[in-house]
């Protein structure tokens, strides 16, 4: 996003500059006035010679060099003080920019640390240091709405959390009594049999979105309490490994040869969901016979590319949002919940990365994961 312009400390270098060159005409009129009152003399030549005295003529020379001295110290005073007055209209505007610039550094220092708390990382505070003043005043008031945020958001987070813990008991008992109904001595109708199918299909959808909300839920809270040197390209290996049949099924190819040995450091549990997610959402948003492209390099970067139609850049970067789908085509899989790609993203913002979602020109889409590189594997 392009800087505005910093119309506030413009406004106040014009205002400071104003009073700069006010304040120094000021002082120069003074200084001229009280010089020029200073320099002035008598005119006026004696009415007779007083004894001893000088003659009228060298009393009234005198005067008229008194009188040249006096213009020529008032043309040099004038120049002087248009010299001086030329050279603080030049260094105003510098002055006052340089005043405004420090009477505005602390607040140029709020909105520094503030754009960078976001809500992965509420529990940042400002913390200005200084006296109790109106800049003061302004930290601690975002400090204390930050507090608030925080709070709001821990308390979402833990509400996701639990309530999804506890819907998986009444479902496991729905999935225990259906399957009682069905094995009760005796022919079971069709009909019954064919509900019953149903009926599991839809609970492993639900249990499906409740292990969403769960993994979404502990990405965001930020809880990496496992943390460990991993192995990306391992992780890839053993996701593309674990879904050859869903990708047989298909007859998609993949290509990109062996993932290189990129290391991060993180959750090795919430990891493996992040790629299983990428690899899943490629498998299930392709179309027969077609490829999927995956890539990861020693910088700790995933890329995984499908092909397909071209779509439009403005809706998929709205896919890394919870429930978020292009079109009818990625609304009736039976094994999407759309929380896939935004625990992708959740979980690659949790380890300090991000996720970018890209139309490819071509058609087809390119999600890119980028995590920070081990310290010690790099």
């Amino acid at each position: 996003m392009p800087r505005r312009p910093a119309t506030v400390r413009w406004r106040f270098t014009v205002m400071y500059a104003g009073v700069i060159l006010a304040s120094a005409v000021g002082l120069l009129v003074i200084s001229d006035l009280i010089g020029l009152s200073g320099t002035r003399v008598s005119e006026t030549a004696p009415v007779g010679n007083a004894p001893g005295g000088p003659t009228l003529a060298a009393a009234q020379e005198l005067i008229a060099q008194l009188s040249e001295a006096r213009e020529a110290q008032s043309r040099q005073t004038l120049i002087g003080s248009a010299v001086a007055l030329a050279v603080v209209a030049v260094l105003s505007p510098v002055l006052g920019h340089l005043i405004a610039g420090r009477v505005l550094l602390p607040l140029r220092t709020i909105t520094t640390a503030t754009r960078r708390i976001s809500a992965d990382n509420l529990h940042e505070r400002l913390a200005v240091p200084g006296p109790a003043d109106e800049v003061k005043d302004l930290a601690d008031t975002i400090d204390d709405l930050l507090g608030r945020l925080e709070g709001a958001f821990a308390a979402q987070r833990r509400f996701v959390a639990d309530a999804s813990h506890e819907l998986r008991t009444p479902l496991a008992t729905m999935r225990a009594s259906l399957d009682v109904a069905v094995a009760k001595p005796g022919p079971v109708p069709v009909q019954i049999l064919d509900l019953a199918d149903r009926l599991r299909t839809e609970l492993d959808q639900v249990d499906r979105l409740l292990d969403g909300f769960l993994t979404l839920a502990r990405a965001q809270h930020g809880a990496l309490v496992d943390r460990q040197e991993v192995s990306l390209g391992r992780l890839v290996s053993a996701a593309l490994d674990a879904r050859a049949a869903d990708l047989a099924a298909k007859n998609l190819t993949v290509n990109g040869g062996d993932p290189d040995d990129a290391w991060t450091r993180g959750s090795t549990t919430l990891l493996s969901r992040m790629v299983g997610n990428v690899i899943d959402n490629a498998i299930v948003h392709n179309h027969e016979h077609g490829w999927i492209r995956v890539t990861v390099t020693s910088g700790a970067t995933l890329v995984v590319e499908t092909g397909g139609r071209v779509l439009d850049q403005a809706q998929v970067a709205r896919l890394a949002e919870p429930f978020q789908r292009l079109a009818a085509d990625r609304t009736g899989s039976d094994t999407g919940s759309g929380l896939g790609l935004s625990i992708v993203a959740a979980i690659a913002t949790a380890h300090g990365g991000a996720l970018d979602l890209h139309a490819r020109p071509e058609g087809g889409l390119r999600a890119t994961v980028t995590l920070p590189p081990s310290e010690v594997r790099a």
